[in-house]
C-alpha cells in the first residue's frame, strides 16, 4: 500500500521551492499551486492504483530475457500504456514539443511519486527525461523533430549508453567506435554494458544515446562524441523503419530493481547521427546525465518515504512487549516503545529534508532557465550546479538508512522477502552507485563546485542560511532553538569550506580524502535549513488557523532534525580538519 505524500510535496512547492518568484516569470505566470494540486492529486491516484501494484509482483518475477529479447513482468506494458495515454511522461517538458511546462518542483514531486510506488518500472521514464534533456541541449532542428514529440510523449523511450567492460566511471578508457559514412551517418560499434531499459517491450521505439570514438578523435575525454542511435530507424514520414544493428546481449541479475533490465548492449555497424560537435560528447551528455543525477536523488527519497510509509504501518499493527514505563503489563503496538520512535522520527525527517532539499533545488533549476538577467540565470546555475551533487550524494545515502532502519522496525519479519521490506532494501542499494557513485558526486562537489571558484558558491550558500537564523532568532522558541543548532552546522560547513580553499591545491589527497563528509555535511546542512524555513512557513499559517495537524508536525519535523540530525554536522567537520593524516597512513 502506497499513499503519495502530495500534502507536503505541495506545502514544499509554495513555500520552498521559490514559488511566489517563479510565478511572475512569464513561463509559469499561467500555471497556479491549484493546478499544481490537480495534477500531482490525479497522478499519487494513478501511482498508487496502477504502478505501486506491480511493485512486488514484479520483483518476484523480475525482467526475464529470451534469445535476445527481453519480457517485462505481467501489468508492466499495459502500465505503461496507460502512462503515455494519460500524458504523465510530458508534465515537465516544453510545451512546443507537447509537453505541458510544469515548473521542475511539479515536475519532481512526480518523480518521486513514480519511484515510490515501484522503482523499477519508474527507471524507463526517468531515462527517457534524460534523452530529452540532451536532445533539447545539443540535438538539430531535424533531430528534434523527429524524436523529442515521441520522447516527450512517452511513446518512446530513451537510454544512455556510457559504460563499456573496460570503461566504468572512466570514460577516457571508451573504445567505441563511430565510422562517418559520408552521408551524415555513423556506423556505430561496441559493447555497452548496464544500460538501463536497454531492451524492453513497453515502447514502441528506443532512443539510444552512445558515447563512441570517431577514427580521427583525440585521446581520453576529449575525444568523445554523442550519437543518437534509434533502435527502430525512422522513415522520413515518421513511421518506424527497419530494425538497426542493435543487439541485446544479456541482461543483469542484480541485487534489487530486478523488473528494471540491465541491459548488456552489442552495436554491430548501427547507422547513428551525430548529436551536436564532433569531440563535444562528454559535454552534452552531462546535461542528461545531470537530469539523471538529481532524477536518482528523488529515488532515494521515493525509496525512503515507501519504507517509512511500510514501517510506520507496521509499527502500528504489530503488538510486542509492555511499556517499558510500567502504564500496562500487557503488551502495546511497538510504536509505543522509545526506540522504535526514535528510528521512525529518523526515517521521517530525513525523508521530508531530502524532499525539501529537492524542491529547493528545483526552483534554482527554473531560474536557471527563465530568470530574466543573464546574471540572474547565472547566479541560478551556480546554485543548482551546487546543490545537484547533494541530492544526489545525501539523499541517496540517507534511503539506504532508511530502507535498512525499515527492516529493523520489521525486526525479523523485516528479513523476511514476504513483508516487502526487504525488496525497498534491496532496491535502495544502486543508488549510490548509480550515475557516479557518491564519491564521484563528493569529487564534483568538492573540485568543480567548490574550488573551482574559491569557494564563492559555497559561501554564498552559508550566507542565505545566515539570513534564515536571523528569521528564526526573532521568532518562537522553537525558532530560536533551531536557529541555534542551524548557525552551529553552518559555522561547520564555513570552516570547512575555508579549509578546503586554503589547503587543497598544496595537498590534494588530504582534500579529496574529506570529500565525502563534506558532501553529508553540506547535504545536512541544506536540508536542515530547508526544514527550518519550513518551521517558519509552518508557524505563520498557524497564527491564521490554516491545517493545524499538518502545521504542528512540520514544526515537530524541523526540531527533530535540528537536534538529532544537524549535530552530526560537527562530527564530519572533525573528519575533514582533523582525520586525513589517519586516514592517509592507516595500514591496509
Amino acid at each position: 500500500m502506497f499513499t503519495a505524500p502530495t500534502k507536503d510535496m505541495l506545502f514544499n512547492i509554495e513555500h520552498i521551492s521559490g514559488w511566489s518568484d517563479l510565478a511572475t516569470l512569464p513561463a509559469y505566470g499561467a500555471f497556479a499551486l491549484e493546478d499544481a494540486a490537480a495534477v500531482l492529486e490525479e497522478f499519487g491516484r494513478f501511482c498508487s492504483e496502477v504502478i505501486a501494484p506491480l511493485n512486488a509482483s514484479g520483483d518476484e518475477v523480475g525482467a526475464q530475457f529470451d534469445k535476445g529479447r527481453v519480457i517485462m513482468p505481467d501489468g508492466f506494458a499495459e502500465a505503461y500504456a496507460r502512462f503515455v495515454e494519460m500524458g504523465w511522461q510530458s508534465l515537465p517538458h516544453p510545451e512546443d514539443f507537447g509537453g505541458q511546462g510544469l515548473p521542475r518542483a511539479v515536475g519532481a514531486a512526480a518523480t518521486e511519486m513514480l519511484n515510490a510506488a515501484n522503482m523499477s518500472f519508474a527507471l524507463c521514464p526517468l531515462l527517457t527525461d534524460g534523452a530529452i534533456e540532451a536532445l533539447l541541449t545539443a540535438g538539430s532542428d531535424a533531430q528534434k523533430e523527429t524524436y523529442l514529440a515521441k520522447l516527450v510523449s512517452g511513446e518512446w523511450s530513451g537510454t544512455m549508453n556510457l559504460t563499456e567492460p573496460q570503461a566504468g566511471s572512466d570514460l577516457a578508457r571508451i573504445k567505441s567506435k563511430a565510422a562517418p559514412q559520408g552521408d551524415g551517418t555513423y556506423h556505430i560499434s561496441g559493447t555497452k554494458i548496464f544500460i538501463t531499459y536497454g531492451e524492453h517491450d513497453m515502447s514502441q521505439n528506443t532512443v539510444h544515446l552512445v558515447l563512441a570514438r570517431t577514427p580521427d578523435a583525440p585521446a581520453g575525454v576529449k575525444g568523445i562524441s554523442l550519437f543518437l542511435v534509434p533502435k527502430f530507424l525512422v522513415n522520413a514520414d515518421g513511421s518506424l523503419g527497419d530494425r538497426n544493428a542493435v543487439t541485446c546481449v544479456s541482461i543483469e541479475h542484480k541485487l534489487g530493481v530486478t523488473a528494471s533490465p540491465t541491459a548488456v548492449l552489442e552495436f554491430e555497424g548501427a547507422t547513428g547521427f551525430l548529436i551536436g560537435e564532433e569531440n563535444s560528447g562528454l559535454r552534452y551528455m552531462f546535461e542528461m546525465m545531470n537530469a539523471a543525477r538529481y532524477a536518482v536523488g528523488l529515488q532515494g527519497v521515493a525509496i525512503a518515504e515507501r519504507a517509512y510509509q511500510q514501517a510506520l504501518s507496521f509499527a502500528k499493527e504489530r503488538v510486542q512487549s509492555a511499556p517499558v514505563d510500567g502504564t500496562t503489563r500487557d503488551a502495546v503496538t511497538i510504536i509505543h516503545h522509545p526506540d522504535v520512535r526514535r528510528l521512525l522520527a529518523r526515517m521521517q525527517v530525513l525523508t521530508e529534508g531530502g524532499r525539501a532539499l529537492a524542491a529547493y533545488t528545483a526552483g534554482w533549476q527554473d531560474f536557471a532557465r527563465h530568470a530574466a538577467t543573464p546574471e540572474e540565470r547565472a547566479e541560478a546555475t551556480a546554485a543548482s550546479e551546487f546543490l545537484t551533487p547533494l541530492v544526489k550524494g545525501y539523499c541517496t545515502e540517507n534511503g539506504i538508512e532508511v530502507a535498512s532502519a525499515g527492516v529493523q522496525v520489521h525486526g525479523g519479519m523485516g528479513f523476511i522477502e514476504e513483508t516487502g521490506a526487504a525488496q525497498h532494501y534491496r532496491d535502495a542499494r544502486i543508488l549510490p552507485i548509480y550515475e557516479g557513485t557518491t564519491a564521484i558526486q563528493a569529487n564534483d562537489l568538492l573540485g568543480r563546485k567548490t574550488l573551482r571558484d574559491g569557494g564563492v558558491t559555497a559561501l554564498k550558500m552559508a550566507a542565505r542560511v545566515q539570513e534564515t537564523e536571523k528569521q528564526l532568532a526573532a521568532g518562537s522558541p522553537a525558532a530560536q532553538a533551531v536557529g541555534r543548532r542551524l548557525g552551529i552546522a553552518r559555522e561547520s560547513f564555513q570552516s570547512v569550506v575555508t579549509y578546503f580553499v586554503n589547503t587543497a591545491k598544496d595537498t590534494p589527497n588530504a582534500a579529496y580524502a574529506g570529500s565525502v563528509p563534506y558532501l553529508m555535511l553540506a547535504g545536512n546542512l541544506m536540508s536542515g535549513w530547508q526544514l527550518a524555513r519550513s518551521l517558519l512557513a509552518a508557524e505563520k499559517a498557524l497564527s491564521d488557523g490554516r491545517d493545524v495537524d499538518f502545521m504542528t508536525a512540520k514544526i515537530a519535523s524541523a526540531q527533530f532534525y535540528a537536534d538529532h540530525i544537524l549535530c552530526d554536522a560537527e562530527i564530519q567537520r572533525t573528519r575533514i580538519l582533523e582525520g586525513a593524516d589517519s586516514l592517509l597512513s592507516v595500514s591496509l
